[in-house]
């Protein structure tokens, strides 16, 4: 699903994407900005070619789940850590919650980071 969120596809169809995002979905970019799924279905979501990676989950509940993860943003030429969290509602998995942090850190170095913990 998060693979699926970040898709330049499912970001430009605003029905997918409606569907991945929960009626109380909210985000706090990277830019410190914040929107909602309303925000997001009227005016859109960056399109930008991304790939993920160090993806882990967390159950945080039966019907919760934490995603955090580290992608690279191809055309921003720019590397953030993100979280999710999602929430299983009638029956289907959506997204409730997002927030991306810009890092400095080179994929690898956040690697060898990650390491240490």
């Amino acid at each position: 699903m998060e693979q699926s969120h970040s898709n330049i596809q499912v970001r430009q169809d605003t029905r997918k994407l409606g569907e991945i995002l929960s009626d109380d979905f909210f985000e706090i970019g990277s830019s410190g900005n914040t929107c909602n799924k309303e925000d997001c279905l009227e005016s859109g979501v960056i399109l930008t070619e991304m790939s993920l990676h160090n993806y882990q989950i967390n159950l945080l509940a039966d019907d919760v789940i934490l995603a955090t993860y580290y992608l690279v943003d191809k055309t921003r030429n720019r590397n953030t850590l993100r979280s999710s969290i999602w929430k299983h509602i009638n029956g289907r998995w959506q997204l409730y919650f997002h927030q991306g942090t810009k890092t400095e850190l080179q994929l690898v170095e956040f690697r060898n980071n990650r390491k240490n913990l």
